[in-house]
């Protein structure tokens, strides 16, 4: 574990360094990783300069309610999906002060999985300033702490690749 911190502090703080130099905000929306994006960067001293908020929404509820997804799109495609983890990216940009955002929405397990979305799926989608929302669908192995940790360090890896 003290090595996953490592790792997350170490993609959190040269993200930070990036956010910062070209004077950008950063927003979460998560579900699965139950706001680890977040506690990963705000870990970092100095983070309030480049991160603004985070959205937990764990419920259908809380994606409506929060982030503007569209209720009708959870019951056409379910929470796991592209769809909806564009329409959370989409929420927090318009929801906070942020240019920059990521969101997750996946299955962590041990439960929950059916066969067309096991357990270690989860849908990502980033958006940066002047550019489309860039999605894309990773699926984990491991246990519940592990799919949340490797969720954790994708997003934030991707976000730091797509601002340097």
């Amino acid at each position: 574990m003290d090595q996953n911190l490592n790792v997350l502090d170490e993609l959190s703080s040269r993200l930070g360094l990036a956010l910062k130099r070209q004077g950008l905000m950063l927003a979460t929306a998560e579900s699965c990783t139950g706001g680890g994006i977040a506690e990963a960067i705000t870990r970092i001293p100095g983070s309030s300069a480049w991160f603004d908020r985070g959205f937990v929404t764990y419920s259908y509820e809380s994606k409506v309610d929060l982030l503007g997804v569209q209720r009708a799109s959870l019951l056409d495609f379910g929470a796991v999906s592209e769809e909806i983890a564009k329409q959370m990216v989409d929420g927090a940009i318009s929801r906070s002060r942020a240019q920059v955002a990521v969101a997750v929405t996946g299955i962590a397990g041990p439960d929950g999985g059916l066969p067309d979305k096991p357990v270690g799926t989860v849908w990502f989608a980033w958006k940066f300033p002047k550019k489309s929302i860039i999605s894309e669908v990773c699926h984990f192995q491991g246990d519940r702490q592990s799919v949340r940790e490797q969720t954790i360090a994708h997003a934030l890896s991707r976000l730091l690749h797509n601002l340097t």
